[in-house]
């Protein structure tokens, strides 16, 4: 007791000057120092068993360590002479410093909680709804608890100074005017507030879930206190605010589990057989590791005036998967259909050519059409050609004529009187 005694007088008396002061804080620092090494070594020894314990230790280490040196500042400088220069600036300052420090440890204090339990549900499991549930909660609400713990802690920071502690008491309070104003201007962050806490507790999206919104295909990859981040296919990134979702219809695909039926559409010729399409669309899901074997179904649903609608259901443990299976069965489908029965794939062609009237003209049991007299250079290669009398003839002998002289024939019309000509050309035609 006189050992404590006599410190206390020494201390009570190094205080009154400033340098006195100094050598105390200075000891004083040391000592808190000391205290969190030693307590943390011992905390870590004896939660070196629980690995969680450890994380969550590891967290405060740095704020604790905060807390303890501004304490021991504050307790040396509360001590002090007021009649010191600057003293009573300092004590405002550790105080702030203080309620800082104390905030920082609060908010690293609910975010280990939240990481702790979300290292206790992972993920990577092949059904992970209920660690996914956890983890939706464990974010949302530690995000909601920091923030009202760094209100909470501006708002008793502020109270410290007299100028402005009607702002902090502003802060702080429910109602009134003040309170009324705020809650009108900050309606947006309000409202994603309380949209986090509603979305939080009823869970119509969970983190990972897979969502489509507005026709965009993506995971849910993170969920803030203002907006929910989503992973696109493309890894593109969609954010949306979090009151969006509580106004707003979307389709969640793994809102009851992470199992999902695939659809494949085909559209073949009526004549086409469907037992090897369903022999096929067994043996590929038996050989498709994204086949969990549930479903697997092959149905016509629809028919027009061309083709038949094929609709395939296949099922697997989750919507990944599902798309990989789904492009694995319309490719194995397409590809025997090409292979077998390419016949009744849907076309639809329009063909004109000449060769092919002239083909079918050959045909048996059709009856041929007369031969036609050749045509002079200048008649159309027609039924319909205007040729009559002596100008049909009159072609014909053109035609005779410009064959002999193709094959060097003399000309014999050339100087030829006319009714010998007409008679030559008469003779040639016969």
């Amino acid at each position: 007791m006189e050992t404590i005694d006599a410190l206390s007088l020494v201390a009570d008396t190094s205080l009154l000057t400033w340098h006195g002061t100094l050598v105390v804080s200075v000891i004083a620092l040391a000592v808190a120092a000391a205290v969190h090494w030693l307590g943390s070594r011992v905390l870590r020894r004896l939660a070196l068993p629980y690995p969680r314990v450890s994380v969550f230790l590891r967290n405060i280490r740095l704020p604790a360590l905060a807390v303890l040196l501004i304490f021991a500042l504050d307790s040396v400088w509360s001590q002090a002479l007021d009649t010191l220069r600057f003293i009573s600036g300092l004590r405002e300052l550790a105080g702030v410093a203080f309620i800082a420090s104390i905030t920082w440890l609060s908010l690293r204090c609910a975010a280990a909680i939240g990481e702790t339990i979300i290292a206790a549900h992972p993920l990577d499991t092949d059904d992970n709804l209920q660690a996914r549930r956890i983890h939706t909660q464990a974010r949302v609400l530690a995000r909601t608890v920091m923030g009202l713990i760094l209100i909470v802690g501006t708002g008793a920071a502020l109270m410290n100074f007299p100028n402005v502690r009607q702002i902090g008491t502003s802060l702080l309070a429910s109602a009134g005017v003040a309170g009324l104003v705020a809650g009108i201007a900050a309606r947006p962050v309000l409202g994603n507030m309380i949209a986090g806490l509603q979305i939080a507790l009823t869970q119509p999206i969970r983190l990972d879930d897979v969502v489509v919104i507005q026709g965009e295909w993506g995971r849910v990859e993170e969920i803030t206190s203002t907006y929910v981040s989503l992973r696109l296919w493309d890894q593109r990134r969609m954010i949306v605010p979090l009151q969006w979702f509580i106004e707003n219809p979307f389709a969640n695909w793994t809102r009851s589990s992470s199992q999902i039926i695939g659809t494949v559409f085909l559209w073949l010729d009526f004549r086409m057989p469907l037992a090897p399409l369903r022999e096929e669309l067994a043996r590929i899901v038996a050989d498709a590791p994204e086949w969990d074997g549930r479903v697997q179904v092959l149905q016509v649903t629809d028919a027009n005036e061309r083709a038949m609608q094929l609709r395939v259901l296949v099922s697997s443990r989750d919507s990944g998967l599902a798309w990989d299976l789904r492009c694995r069965v319309r490719e194995g489908l397409l590809g025997l259909v090409k292979a077998q029965y390419p016949q009744f794939l849907p076309r639809t062609r329009a063909e004109m050519s000449t060769e092919l009237e002239s083909s079918a003209s050959e045909l048996p049991g059709r009856s041929q059409r007369p031969a036609q007299p050749a045509a002079s250079s200048t008649a159309a290669n027609t039924e319909a050609d205007p040729v009559t009398g002596g100008g049909e003839r009159t072609g014909e002998a053109g035609a005779v004529q410009t064959m002999e002289k193709a094959k060097g024939a003399p000309d014999h019309t050339a100087t030829a009187p006319a009714g010998d000509a007409r008679k030559g050309t008469r003779r040639s035609a016969g």
